[in-house]
């Protein structure tokens, strides 16, 4: 039996165990994203413990799947998005945000759609919506950036809610911004083939915090890649960085300093946000810690 169908037939071994989530809903949104596991090296999701919860979002937009998210109704907002990276051809999309009508009701279209005003209630009940974030010190952070997607179709995906985490603008245009940036290059210079992202939030240990009283903000974002066939005179100070390599970005200059340390020469308005870079093993340590489960965020890792 093929490992898709084995994914296919079986509940699986759910990513995270974060017992903070809440319960699964039915039609499309599954246990194993078994409609799209292109999204994920070797076609496996990340390994985890077994738990219930989580929402497995295979974003679907005008006919096509783009990308994948583990997403939380209660906490309205993604665990993380999957997606295979691309050299973009165009700039960042003037489009509408949308939303993900399967959180409203179980066998509703699987197509992601733009908000409609005014929102109906059982939308802002399931989801979160633009008015979270209106007023909240927050910007509309993406998990799966619209600039690592190639066509003008791929990047107007990334404009949906279950794709956004609250992040700090020190954060989204710093730092963070930067190491999307140099992942960009990196492929674009040294990767054969597909690259394989996953982008996701980490949240505080000690207790929830949230923005409207609806949506959870992370203390820190992470995000780690896969490039299993890459150029083979790789320059001596990128060697580290290749098959795989990951990154935590903090995102609140208030945390302290054990996961990522401040960088106090930086520039004012950046200060706090720093992002330190590491192997992906050093990064599936730290999940661990925090989230008190085993982590394989790539099949075998990325070997």
């Amino acid at each position: 039996m093929s490992q898709r169908k084995m994914l296919q037939l079986s509940a699986g071994v759910l990513l995270f165990l974060l017992p903070w989530f809440g319960g699964l809903v039915s039609g499309e949104l599954s246990y194993n994203f078994s409609q799209c596991l292109d999204f994920f090296y070797k076609e496996t999701p990340p390994k985890g413990f077994h738990a219930a919860g989580y929402q497995s979002i295979c974003q679907r937009y005008k006919n096509q799947y783009r990308f994948a998210s583990l997403y939380h109704r209660q906490h309205r907002a993604p665990l993380y998005s999957a997606y295979r990276l691309s050299p973009t051809d165009g700039k960042r999309p003037r489009t509408s945000w949308m939303y993900e009508p399967q959180l409203v009701f179980s066998h509703a279209s699987p197509e992601m759609e733009p908000f409609h005003i005014p929102v109906d209630q059982n939308v802002i009940d399931s989801q979160a919506v633009l008015l979270d974030y209106k007023n909240s010190n927050y910007t509309k952070g993406h998990l799966n950036p619209s600039m690592h997607q190639g066509t003008e179709e791929d990047r107007e995906a990334t404009f949906t809610l279950t794709n956004i985490i609250p992040q700090r603008a020190g954060s989204n245009s710093g730092p963070w911004n930067r190491l999307e940036n140099e992942v960009l290059r990196k492929f674009k210079a040294f990767c054969n083939g597909s690259m394989y992202v996953i982008t996701g939030a980490m949240p505080y240990t000690s207790g929830a915090r949230w923005i409207n009283n609806r949506v959870s903000v992370p203390e820190y974002i992470w995000s780690a890649y896969c490039c299993p066939s890459y150029s083979t005179s790789l320059p001596k100070s990128v060697k580290s960085f290749f098959p795989s390599y990951a990154a935590v970005g903090r995102n609140d200059r208030d945390s302290g300093e054990e996961i990522v340390p401040v960088n106090v020469r930086m520039k004012a308005s950046m200060r706090g946000y720093d992002v330190r870079r590491m192997s992906v093993e050093t990064l599936e340590g730290i999940l661990k810690q925090r989230l008190a489960v085993t982590i394989s965020l790539f099949q075998g890792e990325c070997q």
